[in-house]
């Protein structure tokens, strides 16, 4: 083979890779076709909880949001006022096909301070309590397994709530991907209320994985 034949065969070679990289699908995205699936989970300030499980690949988007009360359409004032039964919370979507329920659930502990019964971190009141909403007896034993293995390893009680799942309202516009739109104040309240420190004393070096 001829020296500018195998310069000609190279040349091609990295268009095609280079190809095949615009094209290759962003973590955060799914395959097309993809049977996608959902989970809600509450932990506190859902601005903390989009940005932790948007860094999960598998991990298609994240919406902030409210559930398990009985006030139609409630807005951030009155859910973050208490007494509507609503908790923050953020609807996951997800590819089970590389990224399991399972492991969700066993990330989302980590994430916050499941031994806190009123509320997380600075956040006080039922609206910011950590919960997991389920959708079946499957996604229930998960999350009743998983609860019970963070009590065992912490040895003492969990207080995260496993609730059936229940109707999910989006939360305003400008609470969705706060920490991407406004990354100086999201990190300062998120150092401000002791999130990372709290998690830190909790779970170790094992928090947030």
């Amino acid at each position: 083979m001829t020296r500018a034949r195998k310069a000609l065969i190279g040349a091609l070679l990295l268009l095609v890779g280079f190809a095949l990289a615009l094209h290759a699908p962003h973590p955060g995205t799914a395959a097309p076709n993809a049977k996608l699936a959902s989970a809600v989970f509450a932990g506190g300030c859902f601005w903390c909880t989009e940005a932790d499980f948007d860094k999960i690949p598998g991990v298609v988007s994240t919406v902030s949001g409210y559930s398990g009360g009985k006030v139609a359409n409630p807005t951030y004032e009155q859910v973050s006022g208490g007494g509507t039964g609503h908790i923050e919370v953020v609807k996951i979507v997800y590819d089970p096909a590389r990224v399991s329920y399972r492991t969700l659930v066993a990330r989302f502990f980590r994430t916050v301070d499941p031994l806190d019964s009123g509320g997380q971190f600075c956040d006080r009141g039922y609206q910011y309590r950590t919960a997991i909403f389920v959708a079946s007896p499957a996604e229930r034993q998960v999350a009743e397994a998983t609860k019970a293995r963070a009590a065992a390893l912490l040895k003492k009680p969990v207080a995260t709530l496993i609730l059936p799942a229940a109707r999910f309202y989006p939360a305003e516009g400008y609470h969705q991907d706060y920490y991407r739109k406004n990354p100086t104040r999201y990190k300062y309240y998120r150092w401000r209320c002791g999130r990372e420190a709290r998690l830190a004393k909790v779970w170790g070096k094992s928090a947030g994985h």
